[in-house]
């Protein structure tokens, strides 16, 4: 199957790229980009359905059961995919749709600059 990418997701490995830059480490982007296309890719290519399905979560409020809920009834295919330090999630349809990529790192809040705009 075809693997493609969003918008989205481009602009998510440009903030990637950034991030990494910013801490003073760019072979943590190049890492990103080799697991990418010596594994991810190629095994999507194989084996499109290899990520859990995200409507499969166990959810702990009612807000997050209705969002994953309305969710999963509009785009019953998305699915998410950990690799390392990475959350990969995509669209299973006619290809396989690349919609975003995270480093656990930059899920972190920035409390400081939140308390100090106020």
């Amino acid at each position: 199957m075809q693997v493609r990418f969003t918008d989205n997701f481009l602009g998510n490995l440009h903030a990637i790229e950034d991030f990494w830059c910013e801490n003073d480490f760019p072979q943590g982007y190049d890492s990103l980009l080799d697991i990418l296309g010596d594994r991810v890719i190629p095994n999507l290519e194989r084996y499109p359905e290899m990520g859990k399905p995200v409507s499969a979560h166990d959810c702990e409020s009612i807000e997050a059961m209705n969002r994953i809920e309305k969710l999963a009834a509009s785009y019953a295919n998305i699915r998410e995919y950990v690799l390392e330090d990475y959350l990969l999630v995509y669209l299973l349809a006619d290809a396989v749709y690349l919609l975003a990529v995270k480093h656990h790192r930059q899920l972190a809040y920035d409390l400081a600059g939140l308390w100090l705009s106020r």
